[in-house]
């Protein structure tokens, strides 16, 4: 409950519209937003006031509702893609939505890895940003935020990039997003 979900579709909004966000330059391009923990009453209550009235920009498309992934999601992504070759960014809100049943004897490594892995490769493969929203554990860790995603180390070891929006404590009205990966260069921000 510290704004992910806020953020990530002021992320797909302003990338549909070509918009900076959070002071940087985005290349516009078609968003998917699937805000699977929203209704659709609640999306629209947070687009009408992220957007202050105005129309949602052409090419930001949402649903609240997918299959996971081992009964038909990466199926679905394919025909939309198919359907709409503007997009350019997936959002899945939330990666534990999608996931699907562990394979017989599998450990939770294994599994983390697995369906994380695939979503990348279907990322790569259609040469298309696809950003995981995942909780964090309640436990904080000072030393390094990243120590603190959900799950194992498959879930951050598969991935090219990770953010990780913190609080102090949860009525904070700021938030640090620390962001690191293989491609970009790691920086931490302040948000309010």
């Amino acid at each position: 409950k510290y704004g992910k979900s806020w953020l990530c579709l002021d992320l797909c909004l302003s990338v549909a519209a070509g918009k900076h966000f959070l002071g940087y330059r985005v290349t516009g391009c078609g968003c998917l937003s699937l805000a699977l923990e929203d209704s659709e009453r609640r999306l629209k209550a947070r687009m009408g006031r992220l957007l202050s009235g105005r129309e949602a920009p052409e090419g930001f498309y949402f649903a609240t509702e997918a299959p996971v992934l081992d009964s038909g999601l990466l199926d679905e992504l394919e025909a939309f893609l198919a359907a709409h070759s503007d997009v350019g960014l997936v959002v899945v809100d939330t990666f534990q939505r999608v996931r699907g049943a562990a394979l017989g004897r599998e450990g939770a490594y294994a599994a983390d890895y697995r369906e994380t892995g695939a979503l990348k490769r279907f990322a790569d493969a259609h040469n298309i940003a696809l950003l995981l929203v995942h909780h964090l554990r309640k436990m904080g860790d000072d030393a390094d935020p990243f120590n603190r995603v959900s799950g194992t180390t498959g879930v951050t070891g598969a991935a090219d990039t990770m953010l990780v929006l913190s609080k102090e404590q949860r009525s904070d009205s700021t938030a640090k997003l620390s962001v690191v990966g293989r491609d970009v260069e790691g920086c931490d921000m302040v948000l309010q």
